[in-house]
């Protein structure tokens, strides 16, 4: 009887030196990717909106300006206002600002200056007073007043001072104290000093007292002695 023989098939010779099978790699699975949160695109939405109208708003404000009154060149304390004295300036509107419109300007005319008003000075209501200037019916003095002819405390036109005549170098120094002459006086104006620190006062006196004290300021016999203030 024949021996039977029986076929065995030969891995290929790559797969028996591997000694594994071959195939594709496993890939690690990310799972279900993770969607956007609805209320967090809610926000974003909104916030680009806002910065829209922001936008929008300050786009449109710049464009947006008012005429108000501003003053044309510097203005004294205590000087009438005239229209020669403003002129008109566009600005942007501001909250923090509240100056007088142009179309209100009479209620600024003819009124005085309540403190030095600089040139380009945006007029408020508070920049005028109501009521006479303080020159009416009075005379205007100038008075050159040296350091120790006045107080150091700078004086404000409305103050309200006396004006004292003082014993000149030749005077008896034997002679008995007496009361010195005193005459009472508004300021209107205080100029700028000297090189010396001398001043021009600018008073209003009665009619009556302003020769004498135009007569005491030739001399240089003067002082100015401010009163208490309110």
């Amino acid at each position: 009887m024949a021996p039977t023989l029986t076929r065995q098939r030969r891995a290929p010779a790559g797969d028996a030196a591997k000694g594994t099978q071959s195939g594709p790699l496993p890939v690690a699975d990310p799972g279900p990717r993770r969607s956007r949160r609805p209320a967090l695109v809610a926000v974003g939405v909104a916030l680009a909106a806002v910065g829209g109208l922001t936008a929008a708003y300050l786009v449109q404000q710049a464009g947006h300006r008012v005429q108000v009154i501003a003053v044309a060149h510097p203005i004294p304390a205590g000087k009438v206002i005239s229209a020669s004295d403003l002129k008109s300036a566009s600005v942007i509107p501001d909250p923090a600002l509240h100056p007088v419109p142009v179309s209100r300007s009479s209620d600024i005319l003819g009124k005085a200056a309540a403190a030095d008003l600089p040139a380009g000075t945006l007029v408020t209501d508070t920049s005028v007073r109501a009521g006479q200037p303080l020159r009416a019916g009075k005379d205007t003095v100038g008075v050159l007043a040296k350091v120790g002819q006045l107080p150091a405390q700078s004086l404000q036109a409305g103050d309200e001072v006396h004006v004292v005549s003082t014993p000149g170098p030749q005077d008896d120094k034997a002679a008995p104290a007496t009361r010195p002459s005193t005459i009472d006086a508004v300021v209107l104006q205080v100029g700028e000093p000297d090189a010396n620190g001398a001043r021009v006062v600018d008073l209003a006196v009665n009619p009556v007292d302003s020769p004498v004290v135009a007569s005491w300021a030739a001399t240089g016999r003067i002082a100015l002695v401010l009163k208490a203030r309110g």
